[in-house]
């Protein structure tokens, strides 16, 4: 099984709302069982402006925290079929840059997209989006986490 992780869970480990969440999302990304995560490129480009705008980093010290996110956990591209999967779903239900994201999950076969800002249990072509914060866990992610 396969996640993709969502921009908020990188801010919240960068520290972007305060140090518990940073320690939870820490936590999460800490036990994921090697090749689990995937990063949807589109997010590394949402934290960036993040760390910059939010996180008052310079662009240099966003630009480091986004290669080292990209050194940990392979990334999802973000392809012609991806964008056209996204302009679909978002004339349905969800912005297109959140869209994006879960195309890209898809396209990459993930089951799981781990994200607190999506709808919860909402699932699209075989991704379910899941808040990794939320309590319980839900059973997929705990079966993840687990594993």
């Amino acid at each position: 099984m396969s996640a993709a992780v969502d921009t908020n869970v990188l801010a919240y480990a960068e520290g972007l709302n305060g140090a518990t969440m940073e320690k939870q999302a820490q936590d999460l990304l800490e036990n994921m069982r090697p090749g689990s995560a995937i990063i949807p490129v589109q997010v590394l480009g949402e934290l960036f402006h993040l760390l910059v705008r939010k996180g008052g980093r310079s662009p240099f010290q966003a630009r480091s925290a986004i290669l080292g996110w990209r050194n940990t956990f392979p990334l999802i591209d973000t392809s012609a079929t991806v964008l056209l999967a996204a302009a679909d779903l978002a004339t349905r239900q969800f912005s297109f840059w959140d869209a994006v994201i879960l195309s890209a999950a898809a396209e990459a076969n993930c089951q799981l997209l781990l994200s607190e800002d999506m709808q919860n249990g909402f699932v699209w072509r075989g991704v379910t989006v899941v808040n990794p914060f939320a309590k319980p866990l839900h059973p997929l992610l705990d079966s993840l986490l687990s594993s």
